[in-house]
């Protein structure tokens, strides 16, 4: 077959529109109002064609009309103030203080999905969306931070419906040429390509640049010439189902993420991997610090764990890859052979404590070995995967697994419909969007009259409804439905009617049919003469997820029930375009997890942003956002063992509030008067969504609890050639080889009496420390009251002070206790290691009083 060569054709655009091309190749336009009209404005019905894709749009405009809009003075006026504002934000100061990084260094942001406009299909769902927004706000606050990811030629999939509502998949090829994507070159001007060996032979992967306002978005893509069209194929569609494949996806995403950034001379001072899909990371991060400071193995990975986040999604043990050992150890085999130790060993730190020995590599278990802050997406996620990853550190209770927390944010000016953004323009500030932290500033939104914000939500819930009828009318079209149904489908729902919208992965956990369980009370509630409600759907199952699939199935069903279907539609294929429609129209956002399996759940902090209100299960960030003054809860906090049952308590109760609660205070119009109560809820929902729930104020956490100490600990750990990381690692050692030797004695109380509130005694412990030195650990009473169980709670310890040192590594401990409570309480005793977070929760390295 011939070979094709390629050569490409821009647009010859007028010097005075150049901006444009610049502008469309910098993802900042998506969230800017005025920078999306202007593209617009060159020709409306294109700009929509193209699915709002700046860079095809400009390619398939006439050079008539670049030639017309190069002397409009309106729109060159335009053109020039969206330009000033986009040069600004490159002026603007830092808003981080404290992240001490040189022009060569940057926090590293790995993640296999990104979803940062519906244009660029690199993602599957909250995970990429979340990833999106942390390089948005990372952008704003000035963020020193590069993204990696995988340019994925097929993406995730388009989804769409066969006649009896059984999802189908496509995977349309993307080009290239129609992104803004840029190749990055070496110094000597050829595409920069890495190299990293592989059981098929070396995978080599170009490298792709987009641009997210100041942040730098890096991806890789393996389908380049020098590639089989096996190795070609890793980066073709995004969580291949083949095992092989994945696991060289993961490869490519760490170790070639780290790759690429040595190969344009940027050193990751920290690195942050999203998810354990990342992990790999940690290898070739801990070979570029071996090399860059002239460290052995043991010393390198003390400063690799210091200044590495891993954060966790998921509450779900199926949803954390785990691989065949042997599928892994081909691509470790190098770095076990540069570390010096066997490859057994290496594969060990994948190795789940309750696996028995099965040949599984847990990608949650090896990101955790390189990571000294760890943390879960939200405050109940954090106490969720402390109980589902308690194995990994034996000894230790619950309560103080080293797992934390840092709830999700949403990047409010890419979500809130221009109909409100004005709004809060003209009452709180111009620049109101880059001062959300400022809570009187957004406090202002109280002071908005009830009148304008219900026009202006009434004009974003017709928008929704809209494009609902055009999705609809497409969705039939293709399906070659009658003229008679066209017309039928073209006036579904009514702009009057309160609007319900439920959209999100069609999981079985996310129990999206539960409002189903009770179909006849369903559709009294939809078909109510004087207060009736309308249902909008949307979401993906996952291609080999057949029961999502059937849940699917069933609301199509059911939106096909000649009573209700002008009130209930499915939107295919849904996307970060269909998701703005309904967080900015819906009256409700429904959401039905079944708890405590919602890490997080951004959607609904999208929709509280524009002032709908949540109805939800208390699970993910709605424990944190739930107030009665702008929502409601689902039932209550509770935990069941049988599912089925869960289920119709639940239903029952959904359908309780709506009756009784939601439709009631909806439609309370006095006077023929907006909503009175229902506004105020608006209000405090978009209050709370602005300060606590955004990305900015997302990134600043992670900002000042993990990447300035993250940088604060690599540098004073290489400091004098590395001093500190030298005798960290010589400490690990040491302690490594002595603690099995460590016994405690039983813990004596003095005086042995019971005692009254506001009384002190003493508690005093023999310990053998064999040939550790009392300097080397802390000694603790760890204490707290009894329940019927026989388990403390509320537990917390109280260090020993030394008292005397015996012979043969022997020591006497001893502390006051003062009771503050009354009750019955337990106590015991244990040993750990001292030093900083990392050491002292060394897994292993913890000895408890044990009797006998």
């Amino acid at each position: 077959m011939e070979e094709i060569q390629i050569y490409k054709v821009y647009p010859a655009i007028p010097e005075p529109l150049s901006f444009l091309n610049y502008l469309a190749r910098n993802l900042w336009w998506c969230w800017n109002d005025e920078a999306v009209d202007a593209f617009r404005r060159i020709n409306p019905i294109q700009w929509e064609i193209v699915e709002k894709n700046p860079v095809a749009f400009l390619a398939r405009i006439s050079q008539r009309r670049y030639e017309e809009l190069s002397t409009d003075e309106s729109f060159l006026g335009h053109l020039g103030k969206v330009k000033t504002k986009f040069e600004k934000m490159f002026s603007d100061v830092p808003q981080i203080q404290g992240l001490d990084l040189g022009p060569k260094e940057t926090v590293a942001y790995l993640s296999m999905e990104f979803g940062l406009h519906e244009s660029l299909p690199f993602f599957a769902g909250g995970l990429g969306v979340l990833a999106g927004d942390h390089l948005k706000a990372s952008s704003a606050l000035g963020l020193p931070l590069t993204g990696i990811g995988l340019l994925f030629r097929e993406g995730y999939f388009r989804q769409y419906l066969d006649h009896n509502g059984w999802q189908q998949e496509t995977y349309p090829i993307i080009d290239v040429f129609d992104l803004p994507a840029q190749k990055i070159t070496n110094g000597s001007g050829m595409d920069l390509v890495i190299e990293i060996p592989g059981p098929y032979g070396v995978i080599h992967a170009c490298v792709w640049q987009i641009k997210v306002g100041k942040i730098r978005l890096l991806m890789l893509d393996t389908n380049i010439p020098e590639n089989s069209e096996e190795i070609k194929n890793i980066t073709s569609r995004l969580y291949a189902s083949h095992g092989d494949i994945r696991v060289a996806q993961e490869i490519l995403l760490g170790i070639g993420g780290i790759k690429v950034l040595k190969a344009m001379d940027l050193f990751p001072t920290v690195c942050h991997m999203n998810e354990g899909h990342c992990a790999f990371a940690g290898l070739e991060r801990i070979c570029l610090i071996m090399d860059r400071y002239d460290l052995e193995f043991q010393s390198a990975s003390q400063i690799c764990r210091r200044s590495s986040v891993f954060t966790t999604h998921t509450p779900v043990a199926a949803g954390h890859d785990e691989f065949d050992k042997e599928l892994v150890r081909p691509y470790i085999a190098p770095y076990a052979e540069k570390f010096g130790i066997s490859q057994d060993e290496l594969l060990s730190w994948g190795q789940l404590p309750w696996s028995g020995g099965h040949n599984k590599f847990s990608m949650f278990c090896f990101g955790v070995n390189f990571s000294g802050h760890i943390n879960g997406v939200s405050r109940l996620h954090g106490h969720v995967a402390r109980g589902m990853w308690q194995a990994l550190w034996p000894g230790r209770h619950k309560e103080e697994i080293p797992i934390s927390h840092v709830t999700n944010g949403v990047h409010i000016n890419s979500y809130i419909s221009r109909h409100k953004n004005n709004l809060l323009e003209r009452h709180l500030a111009s620049d109101w969007s880059g001062r959300q932290s400022d809570v009187d500033l957004v406090a202002r939104i109280d002071n908005i009259e009830d009148a304008d914000l219900w026009h202006v939500h009434e004009l974003d819930r017709s928008n929704l409804i809209r494009k609902c009828r055009q999705l609809m009318v497409s969705q039939y079209e293709r399906r070659n439905a009658s003229r008679n149904l066209l017309d039928e489908v073209s006036a579904a729902l009514d702009h009057r009617v309160l609007t319900i919208c439920f959209a999100r992965r069609f999981a079985t956990y996310k129990r999206a049919g539960l409002l189903l369980k009770d179909t006849q009370r369903l559709i009294r509630l939809i078909t109510d003469e004087e207060h009736p409600i309308q249902l909008v759907f949307a979401g993906k199952a996952h291609p080999n997820d057949n029961e999502g699939k059937a849940i699917i199935k069933r609301i199509v069903e059911f939106a096909r029930g000649p009573e209700v279907r002008n009130r209930v539609v499915f939107l295919e294929n849904y996307d970060i375009n269909i998701a703005r429609y309904m967080v900015q129209g819906c009256d409700v956002w429904l959401n039905t997890p079944r708890r405590p399996y919602e890490a997080c759940g951004t959607s609904g902090m999208k929709a509280a942003a524009n002032g709908g209100l949540n109805l939800s299960i208390l699970d993910g960030w709605w424990c944190e956002g739930f107030s009665e003054n702008r929502g409601w809860r689902i039932g209550n906090s509770d935990d069941y063992q049988d599912p089925d049952y869960q289920d119709e308590v639940e239903s029952q109760a959904l359908f309780n509030i709506l009756e009784n609660d939601v439709i009631p205070v909806f439609y309370d119009r006095k006077r023929g008067n907006p909503p009175v109560k229902w506004i105020q809820m608006m209000k405090a929902a978009m209050k709370m969504a602005i300060t606590d729930f955004s990305s900015d104020r997302m990134v600043r956490e992670y900002a000042y609890r993990f990447y300035i100490p993250a940088v604060i600990n690599l540098k004073m750990l290489t400091l004098n050639f590395a001093k500190k990381a030298k005798e960290l690692a010589l400490t690990q050692s040491r302690l490594n080889a002595l603690w099995s030797h460590i016994r405690l004695s039983k813990p004596q109380i003095t005086p042995s009496t019971d005692f009254a509130v506001g009384d002190t005694f003493s508690i005093i412990l023999e310990v053998f420390l064999g040939e550790l030195a009392p300097e080397e650990v802390e000694v603790q009473i760890y204490h707290g009251k009894l329940r019927g169980t026989g388990q403390m709670e509320g537990s917390r310890a109280e260090i020993m002070e030394l008292q005397n040192t015996g012979t043969a590594g022997t020591h006497i401990y001893g502390c006051q206790v003062t009771c503050s409570d009354s009750g019955r309480f337990g106590y015991t005793a244990r040993v750990i290691p001292k030093g900083d977070d990392v050491l002292r929760n060394t897994p292993g390295l913890i000895t408890w009083f044990e009797a006998g």
